[in-house]
């Protein structure tokens, strides 16, 4: 075999694990403020303090969040609630996220989340809304079943708006979804950053 033949097939090889990791790889939630920005790369740093290069890509996709009320949340919206273990298997809100009626389903069911140790996202329709002992009830219903959170006054409860590259500025808070690549490098899928003093909570 000669060496140009071996060059090219340890070039394929490569090609091929790298295709490979990137379509079997995760996605991460990252949490933080951006550091710097330009048209290729982003830098932030996580709430755990760890400094992070993003590559931006055609594909990436820009928001950012906007605050809502508690009386925004009617019976029949869709709304993303992160929350904690409460009392007899309810869920205590730790943010809300009421979803514009063009994302309506995403993400829907209940499943773990990373906000805080034993936190949980549950993205599902209200059902029901009724006045608890420490907040307002909401009865979420899902394809696969129902859940109870409690929202208690104070909550943070926002809604994601559509944006652009522009709205990604040093200095903001931001929650991004990235995939991660080789030597600890990652892809920036979706940035959704603060405006306005509303910082992304979830």
């Amino acid at each position: 075999m000669s060496l140009k033949t071996k060059v090219a097939l340890s070039g394929l090889a490569l090609l091929l694990t790298t295709c490979a990791y990137a379509q079997t790889a995760a996605p991460m939630r990252l949490r933080g403020t951006i550091d710097a920005i330009d048209t290729q790369t982003a830098t932030m740093t996580t709430r755990e303090g760890t400094v992070v290069k993003l590559a931006i890509t055609k594909d990436t996709q820009y928001a950012y969040v906007k605050a809502m009320q508690m009386s925004d949340i009617k019976s029949g919206s869709f709304i993303g609630a992160a929350g904690k273990p409460g009392k007899d298997g309810s869920i205590e809100a730790l943010e809300v996220v009421v979803f514009p009626e063009e994302r309506r389903g995403t993400g829907e069911g209940h499943y773990a989340w990373d906000l805080l140790p034993e936190s949980s996202m549950t993205n599902a329709t209200v059902a029901a809304i009724t006045q608890g002992t420490s907040g307002q009830d909401l009865n979420l219903v899902y394809k696969d079943g129902s859940k109870k959170v409690t929202v208690p006054k104070g909550t943070p409860i926002v809604t994601i708006v559509g944006g652009q590259a522009s709205d990604v500025k040093a200095g903001l808070p931001a929650f991004v979804v990235a995939l991660p690549g080789e030597a600890g490098t990652y892809a920036a899928s979706r940035i959704i950053v603060g405006k306005d003093g509303v910082a992304p909570p979830m």
